[in-house]
């Protein structure tokens, strides 16, 4: 899978407990990329890009994972969080999977525009409050809108993913989980094995929903700001925060302390 990183999502499960944490990292934070620079020079760039260079064919790295891997590395060496696992998806297998599962129904707190530089919009792209069936194309729709920012882009993932492990742990759905994960597990990248996939199914049944917290960083933490980006030769527009900061709260969170209010 080529391209960037377009969402950037780090879970610590707790099988004991059982509780699963989960923060997503803004994809414009700049930051030094390793194990490239003898290819190109490049020592630095925005995060999503570490999962680019990192991909076959791509002629910057030759460690282990292709793009997870180097994004692994990538987000150890800058904030020290170490990561077991990963898991991949593009946009396309996004939809897919939504749609096999039967779409998925989510909650709006307040009216949500998606017909944003449209001539004639779309009833369908407009959510009023209340509950609302979304297939794959409108999922992805809301997944990936970003407007006024990314950080909204990470709410409305947030509100889909919440909506996902509800579907997903449906008792409708629950006999068919292994059928879909023959479905699609040669359509990711990950290296979890079959047995891997069946404990987190495993533990998404066992956890209740009040041990289930998915966050984003605070917003104030981050200040728009622009660099130049030496690979494409262009200024291109990042975020700027104090990495002490982000290294603090990783540590929190991988103690499985949730460093967020």
């Amino acid at each position: 899978m080529y391209g960037l990183a377009d969402s950037i999502y780090v879970a610590r499960i707790d099988f004991t407990a059982p509780k699963i944490m989960v923060i997503d990292f803004p994809r414009d934070l700049w930051v030094e990329i390793p194990d490239i620079a003898d290819h190109h020079g490049i020592t630095a760039g925005k995060i999503n890009q570490a999962y680019l260079y990192g991909n076959p064919g791509m002629g910057y790295y030759d460690g282990p994972g292709k793009g997870p891997g180097l994004l692994a590395r990538t987000l150890d060496f800058n904030f020290g969080l170490r990561v077991d696992h990963y898991f991949a998806s593009d946009s396309q297998t996004f939809v897919r999977m939504i749609n096999a599962v039967g779409g998925v129904d989510v909650k709006v707190e307040s009216p949500i525009n998606l017909n944003f530089g449209m001539e004639t919009p779309d009833p369908k792209l407009y959510l009023s409050v209340g509950t609302h069936h979304l297939d794959g194309n409108l999922a992805y729709e809301l997944a990936t809108n970003r407007i006024p920012s990314t950080f909204q882009r990470m709410k409305y993932q947030r509100i889909i993913l919440n909506a996902l492990r509800e579907k997903l742990l449906s008792p409708d759905m629950l006999p068919k989980l292994p059928k879909l994960v023959a479905q699609f597990i040669t359509s990711v990248q990950t290296d979890l094995s079959l047995s891997d996939i069946n404990r987190l199914i495993c533990i998404g049944q066992a956890v209740t929903e009040e041990n289930v917290r998915v966050d984003s960083f605070p917003q104030e933490m981050f200040t728009a700001s622009g660099i130049y980006d030496p690979s494409r030769k262009v200024t291109t527009f990042i975020y700027e925060a104090d990495f002490d900061q982000i290294r603090a709260m990783v540590a929190d969170f991988m103690n499985g302390i949730w460093p967020f209010p």
